[in-house]
């Protein structure tokens, strides 16, 4: 198979529409290639991106794939002519094998126990599905409820400010990824990055995720395909139990020996508590599962301090940022709302940066905790919405914390939403304040050109006072420098709702090159909440990493 990178459209040749652009981009690489567009069979889009440096000339930049009628014979000899005539930059033969989920073992272990894997968030789901297509009978557990039930509970969270513990934002299958737009562009590399993609598209995602450079799948559309990969991993002889958490962990000689699990009837609210011996355990809890850390401190499983970031969501509209980014091709129905990611360093040595940007989105309540507010952001998959979102945040290290507490980096995260809950009166209203205003240091007495999104209403004061001073000084000197880099972000009357507390896990759970627990047989931490990702994709390739390490551990037991 023949692969051509750096092939450039320019956006005035497309529509909008994929007919037109698979013309467009048949003809473009046959002409790059030397050929005639009918020779080519089976082009793909493996790549896309835009390159909006000149605004008056927006243009996409792909990566394809295509086959000659000859197979591999005929492309070599192309791939030889183009490069006797130095015709041959950005092209190359590649294997069209991608990274599979790992075949059934020949045989399973007796008498162990199953696998269990606490929490359905991204890492958890891709890691069950594995070991499942393994043969080997995970027992998926999630302490809050399955896609319609849980999305019946946001919804009266929304409307009510009545919050259920168990089952919001955070908690229920999916994870917290399931409310926050599905972004699935991630810096990391992995050789698993094109297997979550194509478990995405299988599931029920958009096709383009498979190509686009910042693809996404929208908050209207996960729901669906989590519920589907659910779906795999039951069919492939997984068991899944909502509303079934973790209460304990049983160690012994230093290797994991059984769980304790608490299952919750939601009709009744009755609960059972059930011991569980089994000899491993992968641990995908998620970034606010505060109970397992604290479980595992207990437990004196080894845990250490990271770097995490806290700050607010900003807002601003959508039809600017499509301006300052796209100039005259804004609103052009082939880009779409226009994403921006920003980072700024500062002379004091600490950083400011935009996170899970949400292009037409919405911010949303994303508490798990009575008496806290917490923000994040979500878009549907049209990216509609009248308003942009992102969050603005500061970066808190290990030496920000007092004392010696593994846990005081959630300890200050809780204190944070507290302190947003009282400054918006209760009942998970925000407390916001207008940029302007914000970087006067003063209260904002109300909205100015942008209405907020927050589903249970703001209350318009000083976010400043949430927040520990070395990040509110911090994102103050830090939004001019971005007014300077996206023209308007600091605009006067952009609108800052507090606080944002759980981008990522203020701990890691240590664990060694053999992935699992330093010290704790049996115990594979995996995911954000572990300290080991930070978004959807990361999160899901450390989950199917830590199941082919899981799969390797069993076929060793099994051959000694």
């Amino acid at each position: 198979m023949i692969e051509v990178s750096g092939i450039r459209v320019s956006l005035s040749q497309l529509d909008g529409t994929d007919v037109r652009e698979l013309a467009v981009l048949r003809k473009a690489l046959a002409r790059h290639l030397r050929l005639r567009p009918e020779e080519l069979v089976h082009v793909t889009r493996r790549k896309r991106s835009v390159d909006a440096r000149k605004k008056g000339d927006v243009q996409l930049i792909f990566t394809l794939r295509a086959e000659l009628p000859g197979g591999v014979a005929a492309e070599r000899a192309l791939l030889e002519r183009l490069s006797s005539a130095r015709k041959a930059n950005g092209v190359h033969m590649v294997d069209a094998a991608d990274k599979e989920f790992p075949a059934p073992l020949d045989r399973t272990p007796r008498d162990q126990g199953p696998i269990v894997v606490v929490g359905a968030g991204c890492a958890g789901l891709f890691c069950a599905l594995s070991l499942a297509r393994a043969g080997l009978a995970p027992l998926l557990v999630e302490r809050g409820d399955g896609v319609a039930r849980r999305a019946q509970a946001v919804r009266h969270h929304n409307e009510t400010g009545q919050l259920d513990p168990e089952s919001n934002i955070q908690f229920g299958v999916g994870g917290a990824g399931t409310f926050s737009d599905g972004k699935l562009q991630t810096g990391t590399k992995s050789p698993f990055h094109r297997l979550v993609l194509k478990t995405f598209a299988e599931a029920g995602a958009q096709q383009r995720i498979l190509w686009d450079a910042k693809p996404h799948i929208g908050s209207d559309v996960l729901p669906g395909v989590v519920t589907r990969i659910i779906e795999m991993v039951e069919e492939a002889g997984g068991t899944v139990r909502y509303r079934c958490r973790l209460v304990d962990l049983e160690i012994g000689d230093g290797h994991v020996r059984a769980v304790a699990l608490r299952s919750e009837n939601p009709e009744t609210g009755i609960a059972t508590e059930e011991r569980v011996p089994c000899s491993r355990v992968v641990l995908a809890c998620g970034h606010s599962a505060r109970d397992i850390f604290e479980l595992l401190r207990e437990r004196e499983v080894p845990m250490e301090r990271k770097t995490f970031a806290m700050g607010v969501r900003i807002e601003h509209l959508q039809a600017d940022i499509d301006r300052a980014l796209y100039g005259p091709s804004a609103g052009n129905p082939t880009l779409g709302a226009a994403p921006y990611s920003l980072a700024v360093h500062l002379p004091s040595g600490r950083s400011a940066f935009s996170f899970c940007m949400c292009p037409g989105g919405y911010v949303v309540s994303a508490a798990s905790e009575q008496g806290g507010v917490v923000t994040n952001g979500m878009s549907y998959s049209d990216r509609a919405g009248d308003n942009a979102n992102s969050g603005l945040l500061a970066n808190v290290f290990p030496e920000d914390l007092p004392g010696d507490d593994v846990l005081a980096g959630i300890e200050l995260q809780r204190a944070c939403e507290r302190t947003a809950f009282g400054a918006g009166g209760g009942a998970f209203v925000a407390p916001a304040q207008l940029v302007g205003d914000f970087l006067h240091g003063r209260p904002s007495p109300a909205a100015g050109g942008i209405e907020p999104t927050y589903p249970r209403g703001v209350a318009w004061g000083d976010v400043s006072a949430c927040l520990p001073s070395y990040i509110t000084e911090t994102l103050r000197a830090a939004v001019p420098e971005m007014g300077r880099k996206l023209r308007g972000f600091d605009r006067p009357d952009a609108v800052l709702t507090g606080v944002e507390t759980r981008s990522s896990s203020p701990v890691r759970v240590t664990r060694g090159d053999d992935l699992q627990s330093v010290g704790i047989r049996g115990l594979w931490p995996v995911g954000e909440g572990a300290g080991y990702a930070g978004g959807i994709m990361s999160a899901a390739t450390d989950g199917l990493r830590v199941a082919e390490a899981v799969v390797t551990n069993v076929a060793e037991g099994l051959h000694r």
